[in-house]
């Protein structure tokens, strides 16, 4: 058990973070729903009704499907794009999806590998795919599910105000739905823009996003 522990710990930790921020969210959204309710006039809710809610599924799904998207875009992006000097990138004469033999695949796979790396069909294409498939799965499948829940909540606050319901296509093309993509997306966006710029100069010693403390800045990615 000590050694599994050991071995799994980076998940673990951040799971453990993962689920006590979204527990501590759940509560202070329970909160401060329920004074908007009681500025209403209307009764407060319980915490287990808040978090099966519209209000509390699209507050997380936001967050959700900007950081899928983050992470796409970059398995996509450094594929092709380097970026001198910098941790987060390939060395410059790496760009692009590299030989079979550079990704021990096919008949350059050891028997440890992975099966469908063995293997040159449809399952090797699937399995070298994998990761910027499921990630943008999920983003897709997250952006779907804050839509409408985000569309429940907007035709709750219509009717609230005598106004007309719209339909789920007319959400999406709202400044509301827009404006609360859009703020995740720039953020996502700035946060791997300047962690790719800040290792070119900036050193973090034992850390595997960082280049060695004493690597000069043009050189380029960890792997020395």
């Amino acid at each position: 058990m000590r050694a599994w522990l050991r071995e799994n710990s980076l998940a673990l930790f951040f799971l453990v973070l993962f689920l006590a921020t979204l527990v501590g969210q759940s509560i202070a959204g329970h909160l401060e729903y329920n004074q908007e309710l009681e500025a209403h006039g209307d009764p407060a809710i319980s915490w287990a009704r808040y978090v099966v809610s519209s209000h509390f599924g699209g507050a997380v799904m936001e967050n959700w499907q900007s950081e899928f998207l983050q992470f796409s875009f970059f398995i996509a992006a450094t594929i092709w794009l380097v970026q001198k000097g910098s941790a987060e990138s390939k060395k410059l004469d790496e760009a692009g999806l590299q030989t079979d033999e550079e990704q021990r695949v096919g008949e350059h796979a050891s028997q440890r590998s992975p099966r469908w790396a063995r293997v040159k069909d449809w399952r090797y294409k699937v399995y070298s795919n994998s990761l910027l498939i499921v990630m943008s799965g999920i983003f897709l499948g997250t952006l779907f599910a804050q839509s409408v829940t985000d569309w429940t909540t907007y035709n709750a606050d219509q009717r609230d105000h005598q106004e007309q319901a719209v339909s789920w296509f007319t959400y999406v093309r709202t400044a509301d739905f827009w404006e609360k993509t859009l703020q995740n997306w720039q953020s996502e966006f700035l946060a791997v823009g300047t962690m790719a710029v800040f290792t070119i100069y900036l050193r973090q010693r034992g850390s595997p996003e960082s280049k060695p403390v004493g690597a000069p800045h043009d050189e380029t990615s960890s792997s020395v």
